[in-house]
């Protein structure tokens, strides 16, 4: 049986830099993998969405440009032509985790780790199973959607963000369960390739993780995409019938009506996977594995990462507690800074925000001044012919310190490094206003926000 210092168990963007951070201490290192390296982020989520959705920019801006004077010939469009595109890029991601793993000397096993107890890890492969021991374990496993209890629903046309990429044919309709960011993004995929799209949302409004403001821009585009949005609406049944689904709604105030699809996507969140490690009798944080500030769990030799452990469910979180857990596992004492994580939605327009909200900073009785910035006078963006959204800053009123940033526009998943490295410093709105930024940008909004909070606003 072979020994280990460090065992990483799931191979996502929590394990597998885990394990890299954790080799590049001398650690002796295993990683275990059920399925492909990358988990579900770069084989079944961020990457092959985002993907799809370059594809879903490039039809978009082929609509907009007739308007710019430049026509091309009917557009045609082929699903498996993109979803060739979508796997080339996985897999030449994936060879790259590959080749920095056998780098970093560090043991993959391909296939399911189950631990169970006194420092073993059992792993059941294609060929027969295996038994490893660790000194400290790791925990990256993950997390899978959540299929809701909809009568009627194991016999109709539905898929999850793990399997929509399996999908033949382009459907005639989609009805989206969820609203949230994975839903939205789906929303514009399908949409760009001239999909009748619903989203059947049962909060009041659709993103609700983030600004209201920012939700109600992206619900504007979103509608004049031709996309249908239904808040505060549950789906009560589906009926399937010749290859076509009734799906049965409910609204707030008890209407019942019924909507006709090709295809249902749910989106309505995703469940921890936690058995692999069931047998360690962890505590738990609900349906989470309950860590501590360092990412320890209730056995001072494991730690655990990811989305087993509620939180953001973002992958890179996952990547910066995976680093923080190696480390610690190590020998280290270090923390993950929660305030400041970026959090972005690939729509269109774009959100991205860094922070706190404006309605966090009211809960925490917070002495604070908003200022919001529409795009509509910047020159890149009218340029761009993009200009719906805007920067709100958030700032306290004591000393300036930004709090948060909320944006809505082009390229704002690429711009908001900026207020996070603003925030990660505790910056001031005065040291914001006094860079200098390039023109013509979108970023330029970001100064504007600054200078326009200090009441020296050039543009606005």
């Amino acid at each position: 049986m072979k020994k280990y210092d460090i065992v990483v168990l799931g191979g996502g963007p929590g394990g597998y830099v885990a394990a890299i951070r954790a080799a590049q201490l001398g650690k002796k290192t295993a990683i275990v993998e059920a399925r492909e390296l990358g988990g579900t982020c770069l084989n079944r989520g961020c990457i092959p969405s985002k993907t799809l959705l370059r594809h879903s920019e490039v039809i978009d801006n082929l609509e907009k440009a007739k308007s710019w004077g430049i026509e091309t010939g009917p557009v045609t469009l082929s699903l498996a032509k993109m979803f060739q595109r979508k796997d080339q890029v996985i897999e030449k991601l994936r060879n790259g985790i590959g080749f920095l793993l056998k780098k970093g000397k560090i043991d993959v096993y391909n296939g399911f780790g189950t631990a169970r107890g006194n420092g073993e890890l059992f792993i059941s492969m294609s060929d027969g199973e295996e038994r490893i021991s660790y000194d400290k374990l790791i925990i990256a496993t993950g997390s899978s959607p959540i299929i809701p209890g909809i009568p009627g629903l194991q016999d109709a046309v539905h898929y999850t963000s793990d399997t929509i990429f399996s999908i033949e044919s382009i459907p005639k309709s989609l009805v989206i369960v969820g609203g949230g960011i994975i839903g939205v993004e789906f929303a514009c995929i399908f949409s760009s390739l001239k999909v009748p799209v619903t989203i059947v949302e049962m909060g009041d409004r659709i993103v609700p993780s983030e600004d209201p403001d920012a939700s109600s821009a992206l619900a504007k585009s979103l509608k004049k995409k031709g996309i249908r949005i239904l808040t505060n609406t549950r789906v009560k049944e589906v009926v399937s019938s010749s290859g076509e689904q009734t799906v049965g709604i409910e609204k707030a105030g008890g209407e019942h009506d019924s909507l006709l699809a090709d295809a249902i996507l749910l989106s309505v969140g995703r469940s921890p996977q936690t058995s692999p490690v069931e047998a360690l009798n962890l505590k738990m944080n609900g349906p989470y594995i309950k860590v501590d500030s360092e990412l320890k769990t209730s056995d001072s030799s494991v730690y655990a990462v990811g989305d087993v452990i509620g939180g953001w469910q973002l992958a890179h979180v996952a990547s910066a507690e995976g680093l923080t857990a190696a480390a610690n596992a190590a020998g280290g004492t270090g923390q993950v800074q929660y305030n400041v994580v970026p959090r972005c939605v690939y729509t269109s327009p774009e959100i991205a925000s860094v922070g706190i909200t404006e309605e966090e900073a009211k809960e925490q009785g917070l002495s604070f001044k908003v200022v919001k910035v529409d795009h509509s006078g910047n020159g890149k963006a009218l340029a761009l012919d993009e200009k719906e959204g805007f920067v709100k800053l958030i700032a306290d009123t004591t000393h300036g310190e930004i709090l948060g940033v909320t944006m809505v526009g082009p390229h704002v998943t690429e711009m908001i490094g900026e207020p996070s490295a603003f925030i990660h410093l505790e910056g001031t709105v005065d040291e914001m206003a006094s860079m200098i930024h390039p023109h013509p940008t979108v970023s330029e909004s970001i100064y504007e926000a600054a200078a326009s909070w200090l009441g020296k606003g050039v543009h606005h």
